[in-house]
């Protein structure tokens, strides 16, 4: 009893370590990239706003579609499609070469890539679902939009996306490490998902076989989430939580094992 005792005091005590580490990874990423200039730290929230207003505002004069009885609306149809997507965009294109960038940070034993990775991710997360939900807001209060209909699916959606942002970031910081050919390639890796993340239309809308075929992208399962969280007349047929922590706990697995080989070869000067 008391080994097993010892044990877990040891493992809340690594985990308060990596905790504090992590959140000062995070502040030093923020004033590194944002500074104290102008708004400061408001432009983590304030940058995702003006991109997914701007594709908001694209879709504001859209005309009436099949759906125009119910509540899905054109405006917070690409706020949460878009503000969702670009979680993924920013996490991907901002893990190839994260490594070059922080390395003299890794003479601290206590700091490892995954930290480093880990403090983006929660960073570049927070501030789109933030954004996200604040144009979703405003977007009801001026009559353009609605509220959102399951905010806890809405919420889970984002952070499975989130999840698998993470997991492919992973395998981008470890394949792109002195790799400058693969981390040219990552940047439009992430446009030609586009087609295939369903952000500018509904699987329901989508003929089969191309359907079923979507069904099994993960990206498309998270933001069918996203939407069924949005919008009451959403369906929930086309996500399954058990395939999408399958799939991200999968893609985790191969990028812990890739930080592990590529940290072998990391030699600080």
């Amino acid at each position: 009893m008391n080994k097993s005792n010892n044990k877990l005091t040891v493992f809340f005590r690594g985990l308060k370590i990596q905790s504090r580490v992590i959140g000062a990874l995070i502040l030093r990423e923020l004033h590194t990239r944002y500074g104290r200039e102008n708004i400061g730290y408001l432009w983590i929230i304030l940058e995702p706003m003006l991109f997914a207003t701007g594709i908001g505002i694209l879709h504001a004069g859209s005309k009436e579609t099949e759906f125009s009885m119910t509540d899905i609306r054109p405006v917070p149809f690409a706020i949460v499609g878009y503000g969702t997507y670009i979680i993924f965009r920013n996490i991907v294109n901002r893990s190839s070469g994260t490594v070059e960038a922080n390395a003299p940070l890794l003479y601290h034993r206590m700091v490892s890539l995954f930290d480093m990775l880990f403090a983006r991710v929660i960073l570049e997360a927070a501030g789109i679902i933030c954004s996200v939900f604040i144009l979703l807001f405003l977007s009801y209060c001026i009559g353009i939009g609605t509220l959102p209909a399951r905010p806890v699916y809405l919420l889970l959606g984002q952070l499975y996306m989130t999840w698998l942002a993470l997991a492919i970031s992973i395998i981008v910081c470890a394949i792109t490490y002195e790799n400058s050919t693969i981390e040219r390639l990552i940047h439009p890796m992430t446009y030609f998902c586009l087609p295939i993340s369903a952000i500018f239309f509904m699987l329901e809308w989508v003929p089969e076989p191309y359907r079923q075929w979507l069904e099994w992208v993960p990206l498309a399962q998270c933001t069918e989430m996203v939407r069924y969280g949005q919008f009451e007349a959403a369906s929930a047929k086309y996500f399954q939580f058990g395939y999408l922590s399958l799939s991200c706990a999968i893609l985790t697995l191969i990028g812990l094992l890739s930080l592990r080989i590529v940290r072998k070869h990391i030699t600080l000067n």
